[in-house]
């Protein structure tokens, strides 16, 4: 019985040390090196540029009066959102009403005048040739004719001038937008003798623009058709896209520093209202390399 004891211990230790042996063995061979490669990518070099939203050219409009009077309805508030041909003031249009009727009046005379002066020149045109009438009868009838033609053409256009001012006493939107300012209240008389008085300013929130304030040094890259991206504070942390359409050649000049104005052109977006003069942080891309 104890032989068969100490047998057994003497195979437990020899398998023991086997096993260390063979642990030892597997820690000292080399470990096999896994090597990954990164994929390719292309560094795309960006200038980055502070600039401004501003309205292109016809998205703001400042509405007016071509004649002189006092403002007797004005249907719109700031920040209305009005349609193209939308009526917006109307001007007290008792005087234009009373010079159209007088120029209408003068159309009706000079037409009579018209029919008196064909109807003796056909008389006259009878006996003259019955020889019953002097020549110089004759040419006084025609002359009287022409005349009179002249003076109806005359008034109509009189009546069709005064018909245009009395149209203009009624103002209407020539564009879609918003009212972003009203300058002229019911009441008020407005003169229109050396320039139009603004009533309200219109602006279309759909066409607007970026001014990018691009350094001097960074101009040289930058070129038509190149895309940009940019932010405003008021939407932070998204990316609004869009693409330069044009350089202006004048430089700004900003603390001291030579700026030129890059033009970026974006679509509206759907979810967002931007308006102008918000601050943005552009950043246009170059060639990838």
């Amino acid at each position: 019985m104890k032989k068969l004891v100490l047998t057994l211990l003497i195979l437990g230790a020899v398998a023991v040390v086997v096993l260390a042996r063979g642990t030892s063995s597997r820690s000292q061979e080399p470990a096999t090196e896994v090597v990954r490669r990164a994929p390719r990518r292309e560094a795309e070099p960006v200038v980055t540029a502070t600039g401004v939203i501003k309205p292109r050219s016809g998205a703001e409009v400042r509405v007016g009066s071509r004649v002189s009077g006092v403002v007797r309805r004005l249907f719109v508030r700031i920040g209305d959102r009005v349609e193209k041909g939308r009526l917006l003031a109307e001007l007290d249009a008792r005087e234009l009403v009373a010079r159209r009727d007088q120029a209408a009046a003068a159309v009706a005379s000079a037409r009579a005048t018209l029919d008196y002066a064909q109807a003796d020149l056909r008389r006259k045109r009878e006996l003259g040739a019955a020889q019953l009438l002097a020549r110089s009868e004759l040419d006084l009838a025609e002359r009287a004719c022409a005349v009179a033609e002249q003076q109806l053409k005359e008034g109509e256009a009189n009546l069709d001038f005064a018909a245009a001012q009395l149209g203009y006493a009624r103002i209407h939107a020539p564009i879609a937008g918003v009212v972003a300012s009203i300058s002229t209240q019911e009441g008020e008389t407005v003169a229109a003798s050396f320039a139009a008085p603004t009533f309200v300013t219109l602006l279309d929130l759909d066409r607007l623009e970026v001014w990018a304030y691009v350094d001097e040094t960074d101009i040289g890259r930058i070129q038509a058709g190149q895309k940009a991206r940019f932010t405003v504070d008021t939407y932070p942390g998204q990316e609004f896209e869009g693409e330069v359409t044009a350089i202006y050649p004048r430089a700004e000049i900003r603390d001291n520093v030579v700026n030129y104005v890059t033009v970026v052109r974006f679509e509206p977006p759907r979810d967002r209202t931007l308006r102008p003069e918000m601050t943005v942080m552009a950043r246009i891309a170059l060639a990838p390399r």
